[in-house]
């Protein structure tokens, strides 16, 4: 009897057994990396908030519970977004995952994740209102990508033997998916950043300002207090962006229209071209919470928003401005707050001596005194709607904030910092705001006795103002307290509000250890 010495030929897995599990989920995040690079690439070429990705974040951000929305405010800060974006990628690593190892046998499952996960993608990309008609073009890109590439994936490892050999081969080709998965998404996040905004604030240049803002005098602020002016790289960025849009000054656009006489359309030149104006303007976000940093004061330069709207014709009846960004971001302010001169309103295109940083709303954006950012600073602005508060709403009041937004009388202490070690003299410092009325005095209690506070010059009305006093305190613990009272008299409650809905109140409190 002659044996067959011959080898055996390498087979796929055994009948039965299926894909391995590290094979069934290097074919899901294979096929997952190649579907998000090709709606990425596409987006390049239509926007890239057509992104699936992109489009999914804003979605989800969209539709989070007011309660899930201020927790991730209040717990991670100004990282909220890239928390959301890490949630997000884990979620779809996960359900990656779990549609490899459904997969096992037979590709459907697997298959049926993908086209679930496309058909979010496309729904979040058609909700987008910032998008043209060619947006869904980059969803159609991942689901095709996503869903073919799982079968092909899956059909290669089915094929695939057992040998090392054949292991190294199924991991060339994965490898291969992997890579050009990553060349693709770069070339279309180049692509869409091929719009150069800073080479068009370059172009700007110097903005020449028939008004210039008060000069600061010298007890603008004091040692231990913020700097009276913030400068553009450490102003307070809150928005709704999760990327940041990408509008340049040339292209740039502004309608405004509704319950006007006469509705316009406004470039940059056109605004340029009008007498500008700087003012000295504090802002605040009603995120903030006592003793918050979220709270700035720059020197913005742009135009009387009061001029624009008399222009167009404000029609009687009119109680709400509707403000619009370029990704469709929506602030309504009170039309008799943005049309009183004594305020001033601004449609700004410059912020500290320069062309408004792209963060802070290049093009043009909106700068209301006295009201909170969420119903007035609109950012990357395109759209005026004069209207009414029964007939629009703007994003974030049906998410449970207040529709008019007045930002209250604040104070903070911000020397010493919370638990220092101090000597039995110290300094107390802070700032304290009311804009559009001006603080009066503010006063620092030290374990419940009360001492008043010397106050820098008041550079105006719109801006927040510095104080300062000196104390002696005995040896041991003491807590500090700070309160502000503005010029119509009213005095900062004790009683704590947290930010939802309408800003926080309270006062702000510290401890300390004196020596």
């Amino acid at each position: 009897m002659q044996l067959d010495t011959r080898a055996q030929s390498p087979t796929a897995e055994p009948p039965g057994a299926g894909l391995s599990r590290g094979r069934a989920i290097t074919v899901a995040l294979g096929s997952l990396l190649a579907a998000l690079a090709a709606g990425q690439l596409v987006a390049g070429f239509v926007g890239l908030p057509a992104s699936p990705f992109v489009a999914v974040g804003n979605w989800v951000r969209d539709l989070s519970p007011h309660p899930v929305t201020e927790w991730a405010k209040n717990t991670f800060g100004t990282l909220d977004k890239t928390v959301l974006f890490i949630g997000v990628t884990v979620v779809i690593l996960a359900l990656a995952v779990g549609a490899g190892l459904v997969s096992r046998h037979k590709p459907w499952p697997g298959q049926l994740v993908a086209t679930g996960l496309g058909a979010i993608g496309f729904v979040a990309v058609l909700s987008r209102p910032d998008l043209g008609q060619l947006g869904f073009l980059a969803p159609a890109a991942s689901l095709f990508v996503g869903v073919g590439g799982f079968s092909w994936l899956h059909k290669q490892a089915a094929a695939a033997g057992t040998t090392s050999q054949d292991r190294r081969r199924f991991m060339r080709i994965s490898a291969g998916v992997v890579v050009g998965a990553g060349v693709l998404g770069a070339a279309g996040q180049l692509l869409g950043s091929r719009v150069d905004v800073e080479a068009s604030r370059r172009q700007v240049g110097r903005l020449r300002v028939a008004e210039p803002a008060p000069r600061l005098p010298a007890n603008a602020d004091f040692p231990g207090t913020s700097s009276f002016i913030t400068s553009n790289g450490d102003f307070y960025r809150i928005d709704t962006a999760l990327t940041v849009p990408r509008m340049t000054a040339e292209e740039w656009r502004l309608s405004v229209r509704g319950m006007v006489e006469h509705e316009l359309t406004l470039d940059f030149a056109d605004i340029r071209g009008r007498r500008l104006i700087e003012r000295p303007i504090t802002m605040a976000c009603v995120s903030n919470d006592v003793g918050g940093s979220l709270v700035s004061t720059a020197n913005f330069i742009g135009v009387p928003l009061r001029d624009i709207l008399d222009e167009a014709g404000v029609r009687k009846g009119a109680d709400q401005l509707l403000s619009t960004s370029v990704d469709g971001f929506t602030a309504g302010s009170p039309i008799d707050t943005v049309l009183d001169p004594a305020r001033g309103a601004l449609l700004a295109i410059g912020m500290n001596g320069e062309p408004l940083p792209v963060e802070h709303g290049f093009p043009a954006r909106l700068v209301v005194p006295g009201l909170y950012g969420y119903v007035s600073a609109t950012k990357w602005l395109t759209t005026l709607e004069v209207t009414t508060f029964a007939a629009a709403q703007g994003y974030w009041i049906p998410r449970g904030w207040s529709a008019r937004g007045p930002v209250k009388t604040q104070s903070r202490i911000d020397s010493p910092r919370d638990g220092a070690n101090t000597g039995r003299g110290l300094t107390v410092a802070g700032v304290a705001w009311a804009p559009t009325v001006g603080i009066d005095r503010v006063e620092v209690a030290v374990d419940g006795e009360w001492h008043p506070a010397r106050l820098g010059a008041e550079v105006d009305r719109n801006t927040w103002r510095m104080w300062r006093v000196d104390l002696d305190v005995g040896s041991g613990d003491h807590r500090l307290a700070v309160r502000a009272t503005d010029r119509t008299g009213y005095t900062q409650t004790d009683r704590y509000a947290p930010p939802a809905p309408d800003g926080a109140t309270g006062w702000h409190t510290i401890s300390i250890s004196a020596a």
